[in-house]
């Protein structure tokens, strides 16, 4: 979680934009995310060169040579963000808004990637050299902080922290999922080299981005001494959908810093008819928006069909059912009222899922897993789509803490379950015996289908009571009567010093 310092250093930074006249929280968001993307872009090349060098492969740096952008040729060398943020002021201002902010918005600009669509539209806002200047030293002092707190996605928490900002973020759903949430989910399902995986509520990429990760940590070698595999890795595997176009443009950005030249992020109503993705992906990891209620004639008729709801959650359910293809599989977040709400359409997908495919996972998270944005309780479930059933029994885990404080502040503490969760998972075959009584254990789907497909951890649950001895009525009013004595003697020994 972002810390303290970086917060605070964050939060002046906002202070900058203001006093230099920009107010509009999304502004200033997008903004700060071109500044770190000019910066990621330097820092990535370096990395990649190094990756290549290991690797044995030749890598051709974006800044090398000589580079025309607007009409000049320049050195590419200027465009880096380790070259002009030593530059004067006035000199740094013309140089970003005249060379670097045309140069990054016309990267890809001839292929028909994500970037190169949502960044036709992007305005570069910053109002004087003086408040530019500011923030190019505010942010050095960030990615310093950044790169001393170790963290692997501290990048991805700073997102979520300045998402916080906009008023309307709440509302709209457009908060972060906890990385480390994101990062168990991922452990679970363990992504493949040759797997095409999609999030149709991608937001800023968390997730497509976790997955990245995870392949270069453990399929390194796979995917990049196999030109096939690398081709696949870098144009077909990640698929991303938002309807915010801000969203997007940061999703797509993150992306590319994270190595994707090609990632499929897309503008798309995802439970609408502009969304014809059917049988498709092999992976689907999601945290849908929970909020909201939809009228009918927006929402594709054949997700109706199976689901009939205005209910956004139970929609897009439905959605991953119809976009995976037979042997995919499901990670995805859901408020607990899918595991247990009573209406007939509840009931329907619920019974979709355990009775047409293979339900395997319910993961029952506590309330404050994604305080301070909202306190709903919520659950992972994990599936494969079969199209004829398989559901023999259902793993449960009641998570009761993912190492931190469950309250607004979200304070690293010692408890966590995410390293078990993800422990018992591959290795189910050890859950046989296990009693209900502790924090993981089998329920098989035939009780599940006769408790009219409830999936609440809390129906199949039992709670071990512990006999308390107190002591004896006699004994207590033994006490109490001491007690009154003490007191007496006080309050007498008080009066004689007065």
């Amino acid at each position: 979680m972002i810390t303290g310092e970086l917060k605070n250093k964050i939060d002046s930074l906002w202070d900058i934009f203001a006093s230099g006249g920009l107010v509009n929280p999304l502004d200033v968001i997008e903004q700060i995310t071109y500044l770190m993307f000019i910066h990621d872009l330097d820092e990535t090349d370096n990395i990649r060169a190094k990756e290549d060098e290991l690797l044995g492969l030749p890598h051709e740096s974006i800044f090398e040579g000589e580079i025309t952008v607007s009409g000049r040729t320049v050195d590419g060398e200027q465009l880096k963000w380790s070259v002009f943020h030593h530059f004067p002021a006035a000199r740094m201002y013309s140089v970003v808004q005249e060379l670097v902010f045309p140069f990054i918005k016309n990267l890809h600009s001839d292929k028909n990637s994500a970037y190169s669509k949502y960044m036709d539209d992007a305005i570069f806002k910053i109002p004087t050299p003086l408040v530019l200047d500011k923030v190019v030293n505010a942010l050095d002092v960030i990615f310093e902080t950044m790169k001393a707190s170790g963290e692997n996605d501290v990048r991805g928490d700073v997102y979520e922290y300045l998402l916080n900002k906009i008023a309307s973020s709440g509302l709209n759903g457009q908060f972060r999922t906890p990385r480390h949430i994101i990062r168990m989910m991922v452990d679970m399902v363990q992504p493949k080299p040759d797997d095409v995986i999609c999030d149709p509520a991608c937001g800023t990429s968390g997730f497509l981005v976790s997955v990245c990760e995870y392949l270069r940590e453990n399929h390194r070698e796979e995917i990049f001494f196999d030109k096939a595999n690398k081709s696949h890795f870098m144009n077909v595997m990640f698929n991303g959908y938002d309807m915010d176009r801000t969203m997007l443009r940061i999703g797509a950005m993150n992306m590319m810093t994270h190595g994707i030249d090609m990632p499929k992020i897309e503008y798309r109503d995802s439970l609408s008819d502009q969304n014809t993705d059917r049988d498709k992906y092999s992976l689907i990891l999601a945290n849908p928006p929970f909020k909201g209620s939809l009228d009918y004639d927006i929402v594709s008729a054949d997700l109706l069909k199976l689901c009939k709801t205005k209910k956004t959650e139970l929609l897009f359910l439905t959605l991953f059912i119809k976009m995976l293809k037979v042997g995919g599989r499901c990670a995805c977040i859901v408020p607990d009222g899918v595991l247990f709400g009573s209406s007939t359409a509840h009931k329907a997908i619920r019974k979709e899922i355990i009775e047409n495919h293979r339900l395997e996972a319910v993961i029952s998270m506590p309330s404050g897993v994604f305080k301070p944005y909202a306190g709903v309780s919520t659950a992972v479930l994990i599936f494969t789509k079969t199209g004829h059933g398989g559901t023999d029994k259902v793993w449960f885990y009641d998570m009761q803490a993912d190492g931190f404080s469950l309250d607004d502040k979200r304070s690293p503490v010692a408890e966590n379950d995410i390293p078990d969760i993800v422990a018992r998972f591959h290795n189910l075959d050890g859950e046989a015996d296990r009693e209900r009584t502790d924090k993981s254990f089998f329920v098989p789907a035939k009780e599940i289908v006769e408790n009219e497909y409830d999936l609440s951890i809390n129906k199949y649950k039992k709670t071990e009571y512990v006999a308390v001895e107190y002591a004896s009525t006699t004994e207590i009013m033994a006490d109490l009567h001491e007690l009154e004595m003490e007191i007496t003697a006080g309050l007498a020994e008080l009066e004689g010093m007065l």
